[in-house]
């Protein structure tokens, strides 16, 4: 089978995760919930950085083309939306899926709804890409087949 080789698109996209972190820490003090702001930019930095990493080392994944596809987009959405969710946190000052962060906030209903959500999303996307991550370092990598 034919691997799908998102070696650089990860390289790429998490440095712009990591940038968007790196501005995110310097809006801190003007969000609405600043602890929550510095909880947004740590995602979007470590997230970033994780995204790097995951680029560099992905020609060691025993994937075909479709699964590689997957794990590339679920590894994507989950970082971007990890990030993007704990920053509209900031903004709205929600609380109730963070509540050490967020706490002496309450956002309206509909805001918690909202970034709850996306976080569940997020998180469920990065737990399927992990399992199926570890299931392809399982055999040999691209380059050895």
């Amino acid at each position: 089978m034919e691997s799908f080789d998102g070696k650089r698109k990860l390289i790429r996209y998490g440095m712009l995760l990591f940038l968007f972190g790196l501005l995110t820490g310097a809006a801190v003090p003007e969000l609405h919930n600043p602890r929550m702001g510095l909880s947004a930019h740590l995602e979007g930095v470590l997230a970033g950085m994780f995204l790097m990493l995951l680029g560099l080392v992905w020609n060691e994944f025993t994937l075909s083309r479709r699964v590689g596809r997957a794990l590339y987009g679920f590894f994507l959405f989950g970082s971007y939306a990890t990030w993007g969710f704990t920053l509209l946190a900031a903004v709205f000052g929600t609380s109730r899926l963070q509540p050490i962060a967020g706490a002496g906030y309450e956002g309206a209903p509909w805001q918690e709804a909202l970034v709850g959500a996306g976080l569940v999303a997020g998180s469920v996307a990065f737990v399927f890409a992990c399992a199926a991550a570890i299931y392809g370092l399982r055999g040999a990598g691209v380059q050895d087949r």
